[in-house]
């Protein structure tokens, strides 16, 4: 999953001691050249909602990835970090967004197997 560094209340960053995270199109085209250059060793690319938000997970879905990784709520760390994306995505929300690439969302163990298979 490529995640982008998100800068903007980090205290490395307040203190100059990093750069600002990467900006939009540079997340999407990470996600692109990811998809690739590292299939088939690495098959599954994550888009993080939590960084990216719906939306910016919708056009990385678009660009390779095929990953929208899992519902959450009350994420604190990106939004702590000065994130506004990440407070809530449930599996309805989730399968409405990845209807919305055309693609067709599944629930998946942290391996890429079936809920079964890993939970037996």
């Amino acid at each position: 999953m490529p995640l982008g560094y998100v800068h903007m209340e980090a205290p490395l960053w307040r203190k100059g001691g990093s750069r600002s995270g990467p900006t939009f199109r540079e997340s999407v085209l990470m996600h692109a050249v990811a998809r690739l250059v590292l299939h088939p060793l690495i098959p599954n690319i994550q888009a993080s909602w939590v960084k990216l938000g719906p939306e910016g997970a919708l056009l990385c879905l678009k660009a390779g990835a095929n990953d929208l990784g899992g519902t959450l709520m009350n994420e604190s760390i990106t939004r702590a970090a000065g994130g506004v994306h990440g407070q809530l995505l449930d599996a309805q929300q989730l399968h409405a967004l990845a209807r919305r690439a055309g693609r067709n969302a599944r629930q998946r163990s942290t391996l890429y197997g079936t809920p079964d298979a890993c939970c037996a």
